[in-house]
């Protein structure tokens, strides 16, 4: 026999705003573009004290990701003209 917390916890996760491959999408572009926006930070504070190379690291992993993000957001879009979003 099911408890009130069973009963009551039965339904969590039965409402979706967007299919999971939505969703999974653009948490992983708004978790990207929080990276992005760091990377700035990181650039600054290798340029004040890191290692030699630690500023181009910094550098190319912005590159990357604003690659990646970019790449998010032509899928994104093409869910939405699909009608998959």
């Amino acid at each position: 026999m099911a408890n009130a917390n069973d009963q009551a916890e039965q339904h969590i996760g039965q409402t979706k705003g967007l299919p999971n491959h939505a969703h999974d999408l653009v948490h992983d572009l708004s978790t990207r573009l929080d990276a992005l926006w760091r990377y700035d930070q990181c650039i600054a504070n290798a340029e004040k004290a890191g290692p030699k190379d630690s500023k181009q690291f910094w550098q190319e992993m912005k590159a990357q990701e604003a690659q990646n993000i970019d790449r998010l957001k032509d899928l994104i879009r093409q869910c939405v003209k699909d009608g998959s979003f």
